[in-house]
């Protein structure tokens, strides 16, 4: 049985993180004790952030959404995978010509922001990058593995193996990302959660320190495994892809620091209701 250390940890924090699909909806599915939970956050002063590893859609599509379910949010109060692995990019790989293997939006996206964006029928590529692509097809596949043979580096957005909608799972970007690694024996570089660049992104956009922030989420190899490894407070709920016999299964050191079935008992806890 998991047992929850004190309510004060959480109610000191000064940044709260919230995973979207499996925390905060599902799909158009909206939890109404999500929106009350982060306005009560932010009426007593707390600041919020939403990152999602779904990069099939851009931070402008996510404040649509949210604006539309009811969460009020403020654009900097909005980040994903594809934004870290952009930033990345324009830091350390700037005028490199990279294959993207996403919706034609990210690609849009990628390509108003800098990215030197190719078409996949050329010869070479200097990187190769995955994403959860919901218009995938073979031929997206194949360019990518011929050009990752042909000695592009490797990249992926976020290693997320499914997507939890309203309806069930759905490939996500670590699956296609199995694919050609099956295919070509390169694993990807990965960004989103849970690796050190989201973290740091976050800090440095908000300048909250690392042991001032939480996060919730619904997956223990990304959400969960951000906290751990980087010593961010990791809150998991269990209305998306995590079931309770996942957290009796895994290490010690892989188990959330908290746990609640909904954000509804996350509120009764941070607000002792």
């Amino acid at each position: 049985m998991f047992e929850n250390p004190s309510n004060k940890i959480l109610q000191d924090k000064v940044l709260y993180i919230f995973d979207m699909d499996g925390t905060i909806y599902l799909g158009s599915q909206v939890f109404d004790f999500a929106v009350k939970f982060i306005n009560k956050l932010r009426a007593a002063g707390k600041r919020v952030l939403f990152f999602t590893n779904n990069a099939s859609h851009t931070s402008d599509f996510y404040l649509s959404k949210l604006t539309r379910l009811g969460f009020a949010p403020t654009r900097d109060e909005i980040m994903t995978s594809g934004d870290v692995t952009v930033e990345f990019l324009t830091r350390h790989r700037g005028g490199k010509s990279v294959y993207l293997v996403g919706t034609d939006e990210l690609v849009a996206d990628f390509a108003s922001r800098g990215i030197n964006i190719i078409s996949g029928d050329e010869a070479s590529a200097d990187i190769v990058i995955t994403s959860f692509d919901t218009s995938l097809t073979y031929k997206k596949l194949d360019d990518a593995c011929r050009l990752i043979r042909g000695g592009a580096e490797y990249l992926s957005t976020h290693p997320d193996y499914n997507c939890p909608t309203e309806t069930g799972f759905i490939p996500d970007s670590g699956a296609i990302a199995a694919f050609c690694t099956a295919s070509t024996g390169k694993t990807p570089t990965y960004f989103g959660k849970p690796y050190r660049q989201t973290v740091e992104m976050i800090s440095e956009a908000t300048g909250v320190s690392l042991d001032k922030m939480c996060i919730f989420g619904d997956r223990l190899y990304t959400d969960i495994a951000l906290g751990k490894k980087h010593g961010v407070t990791a809150v998991l709920v269990y209305t998306g892809e995590t079931t309770r016999e996942d957290v009796a299964n895994a290490l010690e050191a892989d188990r959330p620091d908290f746990v609640f079935d909904s954000l509804a008992e996350a509120d009764a806890a941070i607000f002792e209701i």
